[in-house]
């Protein structure tokens, strides 16, 4: 199949919908608009999640427990904002439930990703990789980003799935990242906004993710496409409210804050960088593709 695809093929696997969009959207449309394949892989339809829409409440998991259903609707209008037509579900749509946040019943439910055997679902993800052949493949770190059950257990698939690939596997592997540099800069814009996200934080090292600059490598400039990942945000409306802090980066600061996206290096040879700390600009760099 891959000699029907263009030569550059990037794998995303992402825990939930919506976050395919926060972390790696602008990356995602980037890579799209550059003519490369991008296939993005959800591992469950993100049956706890909040509901921010009141007239679909009654769809939480407590109550109706359909909105799985109604956010594969949604991710699939946030793939066409974004321009992907590649879309997965990791072994197919149900198969693994969200597991809601670390330490809840909901983490012991029979089909809980955070229960899932993990063979079994890197087999899922190794017969994606298989007939995608991506050269660059993009997942969380070790703590999921910020710890939630899902996002590990994403992680650990992903790698143990480029594992058994071997040699056929992604040849460079990035961990969705920020630099704390970034996160205090933001810490003081967003100070004067009203839905602050910081305000309860006192310094950046609190926060339960970030990383100092020498250890990113890559710096992904997608600002170009930054409207596109706010049209993907919107998609999203169950998860992500109107008034929600991230319009208001997206309404005070454009594309400074919402269309560039960080990544560590995790596997593969780092490429040539810019700028004063030497970071890479395409994920591709260094890679060589028909």
């Amino acid at each position: 199949m891959t000699d029907a695809l263009p030569p550059r093929r990037l794998l995303l696997v992402h825990a939930h919908p919506d976050d395919e969009v926060t972390g790696t959207g602008a990356t995602m449309a980037h890579y799209v608009a550059a003519g490369a394949h991008v296939t993005l892989v959800t591992c469950t339809l993100g049956e706890e999640g909040e509901i921010h829409v009141p007239e679909l409440s009654q769809l939480e998991a407590k109550q109706a427990d359909q909105l799985g259903g109604y956010r594969l609707v949604e991710l699939s209008r946030a793939c066409a904002a974004l321009g992907v037509t590649d879309h997965r579900f990791l072994g197919g749509p149900g198969r693994y439930r969200d597991s809601g946040m670390m330490g809840l019943p909901t983490n012991e439910h029979p089909r809980a990703f955070w229960q899932a055997d993990l063979d079994e679902a890197a087999g899922h993800l190794l017969e994606i990789i298989k007939e995608i052949q991506p050269q660059v493949m993009i997942t969380y770190d070790e703590n999921g980003f910020y710890g939630h059950p899902d996002h590990i257990q994403a992680h650990r698939v992903a790698m143990r799935a480029a594992e058994l690939a071997g040699a056929d596997g992604p040849e460079k592997i990035y961990w969705t990242a920020m630099p704390l540099s970034v996160l205090k800069e933001g810490m003081e814009a967003f100070r004067e906004l009203d839905d602050n996200p910081f305000a309860d934080v006192e310094k950046v090292e609190d926060l339960p993710f970030g990383h100092t600059d020498d250890e990113i490598a890559a710096r992904m400039d997608g600002t170009d496409h930054y409207d596109r990942k706010v049209a993907a945000m919107r998609a999203h409306a169950t998860q992500i409210p109107d008034n929600s802090w991230l319009y208001g980066i997206a309404g005070d600061f454009g594309g400074e804050f919402m269309g560039v996206e960080y990544f560590l290096l995790a596997k593969g040879e780092r490429g040539p960088g810019e700028g004063p700390q030497n970071w890479e600009n395409d994920l591709f760099s260094g890679v060589k593709t028909p």
